[in-house]
């Protein structure tokens, strides 16, 4: 139940899961799929294939897809793969989920001809929910397909604490986010807690600020109890001369407009081209501001949506 004077939380946990999945992908395959990290050369590099996923999702009644991925990797013997991760972020029990999975291998496949490792996170409350597979028999033929499938109630808290992978402290964060719902105080607790153990973790300035960024989002706090948060981080970063968390604040600002500006790119393309697709909708997203300023002028001559974001990452 809430406590007395407690607004309802909205929790939105897509965006914030896409960034730090394609900020730390390395430490996220470490940490759910160790079995596929071990077996990539990562010196090689690897490579988001939005275009790519766009393409076998486009035509496939598949709903939404704003935390799916599709990855190109090498392995350690030279051979090009795909991963394909999604991410059951929304608490729903989805009857299609199977399928759908299913319908993203073999389109994936189709595509290219390479063998696909599918990955599921189901960051739902539901234990007994455990979707892994999608068969069907008929007149002698049978298909299986077996996907990876990892579920985040399944971590203990005590386990989570002790591990230094990024994805430790996203997956306590997101358990204390659906746990803390409407108690602002416990979540206050539970957020102060987690933001300290980042200074003690063994991060990197960089991976503090990533890491923050993802707790207060999930964790999000109402207007007056986010201030006084703010300033016991203001005076535990002074007494240990470490401001990393607090040069977030202008971080905020400066992502506050290209917020502005991702909007208004937007409605300039859907006054000329109609719909957004998914693809030049992520892109955008992602996006700095330098990106959005070339896009916004070449909107106004460009024949196609292809050619708006043409040779500019």
């Amino acid at each position: 139940m809430p406590e007395s004077g407690d607004q309802p939380q909205n929790d939105e946990f897509d965006t914030p899961w896409k960034k730090i999945l394609r900020l730390y992908f390395k430490d996220f395959l470490a940490f759910f799929l160790p079995e596929a990290h071990d077996g990539i050369d990562w010196e090689r590099g690897h490579e988001f294939l939005d275009k790519e996923l766009a393409r076998i999702a486009r035509d496939a009644e598949i709903g939404d897809r704003r935390m799916d991925e599709l990855v190109q990797v090498w392995q350690r013997d030279g051979i090009e793969r795909w991963v394909l991760i999604h991410a059951e972020v929304q608490g729903d029990r989805k009857p299609m989920f199977s399928p759908n999975m299913y319908t993203y291998q073999y389109r994936a496949y189709d595509l290219k001809r390479l063998p696909v490792a599918g990955l599921a996170i189901l960051a739902d409350d539901e234990m007994g929910w455990r979707p892994s597979e999608f068969c069907y028999e008929l007149w002698g033929t049978r298909l299986t397909y077996q996907f990876a499938v990892v579920k985040l109630l399944d971590y203990a808290e005590a386990d989570l604490e002790k591990s230094n992978n990024p994805f430790a402290v996203v997956t306590l964060a997101h358990l204390q986010a659906r746990k803390t719902k409407n108690q602002t105080e416990n979540r206050y607790q539970v957020k102060w807690r987690l933001l300290r153990g980042l200074y003690q973790g063994g991060y990197s300035r960089q991976q503090v600020v990533d890491l923050f960024c993802f707790i207060d989002w999930v964790l999000h706090l109402p207007k007056e109890a986010d201030s006084r948060l703010w300033e016991e981080i203001i005076d535990f970063e002074e007494s240990h001369k470490m401001p990393y968390i607090t040069s977030v604040e202008r971080i905020g600002q400066e992502k506050g407009i290209q917020i502005g500006e991702s909007k208004i790119l937007m409605r300039q393309i859907q006054r000329r081209f109609g719909d957004v697709p998914v693809w030049a909708s992520e892109k955008i997203s992602q996006a700095q501001s330098s990106s959005l300023e070339v896009w916004s002028l070449r909107i106004l001559d460009a024949p196609t949506l292809d050619s708006v974001f043409a040779d500019h990452s």
